[in-house]
């Protein structure tokens, strides 16, 4: 059979391709073993076992363990069991030095770490065994490089603080054998206290994501050692490599602030032992008052950077003190433009933040105020009345407060009568306004925050209460101006404020009949409220 020229040039051209093909595998092949064998040995890099005493620079064995051999807690030949690890600390005057040369000069077989976000400055001095970790990725260096559960291959983790010293080689083990003593059980961390007992305080938290709050409270103590949700006070604290590890933020600072609501999540706790007592030469840390204030504002800083990536805004010291991360007079409000009646938060399973409602608290007490004092009757209005009969306050989820004025008393209110154009913002702060939405008033926190109440003025035709602008809610009617005659006190938001005199067939004529008794989103359509978890 004759092949033609087109044939065999298209036969020349499938063999070429296929050469091709066959090269650039190999080379695909021997690049992947290029790669794991780079690999292996950037592993290598980072566990270096000269800088780490055979801690996190040993290879690590079948078993998990290290292949050095060491005397462990029972006595026989293992490899260490605890990685100590000190994250807290300032770049301007630390101690890391001397707490690493005091744990490897008893215990020269433990892995000492040093955490930093970044690399200090001035450099740090750590004696042979110790090491820095700089949790800042570098585009040069691998992502294991700086991710901490790499270079941690120990079973237990020692979370120590700065400036303190180990005096008893067995410390550790004694805080090891009452971990594992506790078995599987809610105790997952040991602590231990620097200097004495009486230091530190064993507290309750609970963390109520759906309102943005942690509360602290004492805790009782006991002979063999107190169990709680938290610490305040220097302690060293032992935690299982794999709890730790699973935590979504494990070693982000303040490192015990964010332990504590992390364990109180999840059910954890700690127990708080009577001794061993660790000590501290260095204490104050700070040998200036400069450097104090320095560490105080670090420590504000990362506090409130925390409490913005757990979402909390709210703390209840075990003091009775109030902390506040959430939004203010001079800052916008926690949560952007309302649509379809649900605020973002409710989508997260959240109810208004705590600062919110302060803020509209505040509003409130104040416009009522102005209204008294100036002659203008008012009333609660719609879901902020319904807050009043189910809560005696705000509604947890609500985002606003209205009140119903008398149109004909409006003349009587300087700050309302010349709100034809314009705004008003008064000597306090807040911001009067007529809205643009329709024919009604609007009072704002302030400038920058638009937490606010609504003022809708209305006027009496043939017995019945109405007005000239009305929205598409539901509980937007007419009613009958006998529940305003006479208008009667009810406790609200920390005043007694007014309300129609029988307010619960005010409510069902305009909500439905048993509304106060059954909770329910404002637009059920888009996100509905689960009761079970009232």
């Amino acid at each position: 059979m004759r092949i033609s020229f087109c044939q065999g040039l298209l036969t020349g051209a499938i063999i070429l391709n296929l050469l091709i093909l066959y090269y650039v595998s190999r080379a695909q092949q021997q690049m992947m073993e290029k790669r794991k064998e780079h690999g292996r040995s950037t592993r290598r890099a980072a566990h270096p076992a000269s800088s780490l005493g055979g801690g996190l620079g040993g290879l690590v064995g079948p078993g998990g363990g290290l292949e050095h051999g060491v005397v462990g807690v029972e006595g026989h030949t293992r490899g260490p069991r605890v990685t100590v690890l000190l994250r807290e600390f300032e770049n301007f005057e630390n101690y890391v030095g001397d707490v690493a040369n005091s744990f490897l000069r008893h215990r020269p077989e433990l892995p000492f770490l040093a955490v930093a976000d970044t690399t200090p400055y001035p450099p740090l001095v750590l004696p042979e065994g110790a090491r820095l970790l700089v949790l800042s990725p570098s585009p040069d260096q691998p992502p294991q490089a700086h991710r901490p559960e790499f270079h941690v291959q120990t079973e237990f983790v020692l979370l120590v603080p700065d400036g303190v010293e180990l005096e008893q080689a067995r410390a550790i083990e004694r805080l090891i054998r009452e971990l594992e003593g506790e078995g599987g059980g809610p105790v997952r961390l040991v602590a231990a206290p620097v200097l004495a007992r009486s230091a530190v305080q064993c507290l309750h938290l609970r963390v109520n994501l759906r309102e943005w709050t942690a509360t602290y409270s004492p805790a009782a103590s006991g002979s063999s050692g107190s169990v709680c949700t938290a610490l305040q006070g220097d302690a060293v604290v032992l935690i299982r490599t794999e709890d730790l590890f699973n935590l979504s933020l494990p070693l982000v600072r303040p490192l015990f602030s964010s332990l504590f609501i992390q364990i109180s999540l999840r059910g954890w706790k700690v127990k708080l032992l009577e001794s061993p007592c660790f000590s501290a030469n260095h204490r104050p840390l700070f040998s200036s008052a400069h450097n104090q204030w320095k560490a105080d504002t670090r420590l504000k800083e990362t506090t409130r950077k925390l409490m913005r990536s757990f979402g909390l805004k709210r703390l209840l010291l075990s003091d009775g003190k109030e902390q506040w991360y959430g939004c203010s007079k001079e800052t916008p409000r926690c949560f952007g433009t309302v649509q379809d009646d649900t605020p973002d938060y409710l989508y997260l399973d959240r109810w208004t933040p705590p600062c919110c409602l302060r803020a509209l608290r505040e509003t409130t007490k104040y416009v009522i105020n102005i209204l008294e004092s100036s002659g203008v009757r008012y009333w609660l209005e719609g879901g902020t009345l319904l807050g009043a009969a189910r809560h005696q306050d705000i509604i947890p989820w609500d985002y606003d407060v209205d009140l119903g004025i008398y149109q004909e008393d409006i003349p009587n209110c300087d700050h309302l009568k010349n709100l034809d154009s314009g705004s008003l913002v008064d000597a306090n702060g807040y911001v009067w306004e007529r809205a643009v939405e329709g024919d009604f008033y609007r009072v704002q926190f302030s400038e920058a925050n638009h937490l606010h109440v609504d003022l809708w003025p209305f006027y009496p035709h043939n017995g019945v209460m109405t007005k000239d602008t009305w929205t598409e809610h539901k509980q937007d009617v007419e009613f009958p101006e006998h529940f305003l005659q006479p208008l009667v006190p009810i406790p609200f938001a920390g005043i007694t404020a007014y309300a129609p005199n029988n307010h619960r067939a005010f409510l069902e004529l305009k909500f439905g009949e048993g509304v106060i008794e059954n909770p329910q989103y404002p637009n059920p359509a888009k996100k509905k409220l689960d009761r079970s978890k009232l």
